[in-house]
């Protein structure tokens, strides 16, 4: 071994010794790339078109803001609702960006950014049901609801449903595919999502609450403990508020009743 060679090598352990030893901030700024955990079905948030599998929503849109606002290239890590604690938790991205709902569950493990939109809940049944007609058809005897494991409707159906029969897929195209096929009359989502079945699909008939049942505030995810990174992120959200960039991504993105007034 050459004495370059040892001393190229030293100085890569070295430097990657302090990157795994400084906080996030400076291991994404020491990197030069930030990896954004992302759910690309979610419609309107952080959504892949099937077809040209180009990515488009209000989180793709403040996510490549971050990234510019950072001076760093973009990652985006696809992740999903039942593994967005361990994506963040074991470190394969810095921040997760798709719309997380704030849940006591997720509150214990992953720390949170100020919230920009709130959702309530909403049913999805199909034009062919002839049970479920109102919000108070759903939750009688013989009504079969739907919920993807992992999501916040799963813990807070478990706790509302009294008479109706809860299912969970593993996967949340499983849930529109019960209630396709007939086989649970409702699944439950929020409005974004709510929005792509009855804009993307045929047989998709929207039913809402009649008064506010669950609402839910939504922000971004980061793991617990490093203060300098949430502060960075927090400076960012609060600059894109007070110079309009992401009052101008939710109206792109037609997301305007979820959009928090705080």
């Amino acid at each position: 071994m050459t004495r370059l060679f040892q001393t190229l090598l030293l100085t890569f352990l070295v430097t990657a010794s302090d990157l795994a030893q400084a906080g996030r901030l400076e291991r994404v700024l020491g990197a030069g790339e930030v990896r954004v955990c992302i759910w690309p079905d979610y419609y309107g948030i952080s959504y892949r078109n099937p077809k040209t599998q180009q990515l488009s929503g209000i989180d793709v849109d403040m996510a490549q803001l971050l990234a510019r606002d950072l001076g760093v290239k973009l990652r985006f890590i696809d992740s999903s609702f039942a593994r967005l604690i361990e994506d963040v938790t074991k470190d394969r991205c810095d921040i997760a960006m798709f719309a997380i709902g704030i849940t006591p569950q997720r509150a214990n493990k992953l720390r949170f950014t100020r919230p920009h939109l709130v959702s309530d809940i909403f049913a999805i049944t199909s034009k062919s049901n002839r049970l479920i007609k109102t919000w108070d058809d759903i939750d009688q005897p013989g009504v079969v609801v739907a919920v993807a494991k992992g999501t916040l409707h799963e813990p807070v159906m478990r706790e509302k449903l009294k008479r109706a029969t809860l299912l969970v897929t593993t996967t949340t195209q499983g849930r529109e595919q019960e209630v396709e096929a007939g086989r649970a009359d409702v699944f439950m989502t929020d409005f974004p999502f709510s929005r792509r079945m009855l804009e993307t699909t045929d047989w998709a008939r929207l039913v809402a609450p009649t008064k506010t049942y669950h609402l839910t505030r939504y922000a971004y995810a980061m793991q617990r403990g490093d203060d300098a990174w949430h502060a960075r992120i927090e400076r960012f959200l609060s600059d894109a508020r007070r110079n309009g960039q992401l009052l101008a991504a939710i109206k792109r993105h037609k997301l305007d009743p979820i959009a928090t007034q705080d």
